[in-house]
């Protein structure tokens, strides 16, 4: 699984740069960093998306094709039952 890195020490230094008080930029830049790491932590990568959406279509396909052999096979027998109804008429 792929990491976000975050550097803490950059964003506060940011901060302080832009007027805020250090223990406050201090502060912020630790609060941020702890939501990162709870809200991302959980995140799945592309590749594995990418393989589950692959294996989905792939399933998908399956049932196409599971249907349309089905649907074929109903009509056949559909066929099949009025041309014996008519026959016998």
């Amino acid at each position: 699984m792929s990491t976000l890195t975050f550097d803490t020490l950059k964003f506060a230094n940011q901060l302080k740069t832009a007027g805020v008080p250090a223990v406050q930029a201090e502060a912020e830049a630790k609060a941020l960093s702890e939501v990162f790491e709870t809200n991302l932590n959980g995140l799945v990568p592309k590749e594995d998306l990418r393989h589950e959406i692959d294996s989905l279509r792939h399933k998908i396909r399956e049932l196409e094709l599971h249907m349309t052999i089905k649907l074929g096979s109903i009509v056949i027998a559909g066929l099949g039952v009025l041309t014996l109804i008519f026959k016998f008429l």
